[in-house]
């Protein structure tokens, strides 16, 4: 099987490179400069020339505060692209794997696990775009998997983590907001969750969307105490604070615990805690660094 991974400089796009590297199937690896995933004619001569069988969409525009600023391109890359892979997908009879996100909740208060079929309610561009390129997808008619996921993290690229092992060595304290819950998520855990599926051809009748994100709750403010005590960075005093202390431009989900049921017993994923998941990347990124 042919597979097109986009977005594949990213953070889940290189755990992906990593998953599949001893795969019988052949995986095709294209960011921004091999493939303009806005552009219909550059994204079917694609598939049409590679005979890609399958899309892993990994790109995206996630700068949610940026999102608020440029909602066209926001637009164009979350939702009007997804509809052009989606289409290809159709017209060759893939599968499209379109990655989206927690943030497609939020407006409304919640305190359980949110399941699959919880109307999507977003709070900013970032997950309205994202909330319309699930849409595209839905109507679209080709066979697909949407997988959210929520927290992403890994030892490449601007996220949370390798953010708080640099300040927690840095500065002698931090603020860290303690009233948005959610769950961390190892990009490559969920690369191994993709791989599976695919590998085993276990999609195969099964479109719909599931949510993925590492077991386990916490807090942002959980998230850094973690980080700063597996780096060996306690010297650091980390203090928790309200969300309403950092002004922002969009109001990020309070409660974005994804509920893993329908994962799990549909393609028999397993999935690992986020703190062991954590610690395993932060021994990474010491040693590299």
């Amino acid at each position: 099987m042919n597979i097109l991974v986009t977005g594949a400089n990213g953070q889940l796009g290189t755990a992906m490179r990593a998953v599949s590297a001893g795969s019988s199937d052949h995986y095709l690896f294209t960011d921004v400069a091999e493939l303009d995933i806005t552009s219909e004619e550059a994204v079917l001569s694609m598939v049409e020339a590679r005979h890609i069988d399958a899309i892993v969409n990994c790109a995206a525009f996630t700068d949610v505060e940026g999102a608020e600023d440029r909602p066209e391109l926001a637009e164009r890359l979350n939702a009007e692209a997804v509809g052009i892979l989606a289409a290809a997908m159709r017209k060759a009879g893939g599968l499209l794997v379109h990655i989206s996100t927690d943030y497609v909740f939020g407006k409304e208060p919640y305190n359980t696990p949110c399941r699959e079929e919880r109307s999507g309610t977003p709070t900013g561009v970032y997950g309205l775009t994202k909330l319309h390129g699930e849409q595209r997808v839905l109507s679209s008619g080709c066979a697909y998997l949407i997988v959210r996921t929520a927290w992403l993290y890994s030892e490449v690229g601007k996220n949370f983590v390798r953010t708080m092992l640099r300040l927690t060595a840095e500065k002698p304290s931090l603020r860290v907001v303690f009233d948005q819950v959610g769950t961390p998520t190892y990009a490559r855990d969920l690369a191994a969750a993709l791989y599976h599926i695919l590998s085993g051809r276990l999609y195969r009748g099964h479109s719909g969307i599931y949510h993925y994100s590492d077991e386990g709750v916490c807090s942002w403010y959980d998230f850094a105490r973690a980080v700063a005590r597996l780096s060996g960075h306690d010297a650091c005093d980390i203090r928790p604070c309200h969300s309403s202390e950092f002004p922002s431009k969009v109001v990020r989900p309070a409660y974005s615990v994804l509920d893993k049921t329908k994962i799990k017993e549909t393609f028999g994923v397993s999935v690992p805690y986020w703190l062991d998941s954590l610690q395993e990347c932060v021994k990474n990124l010491l040693e590299t660094t």
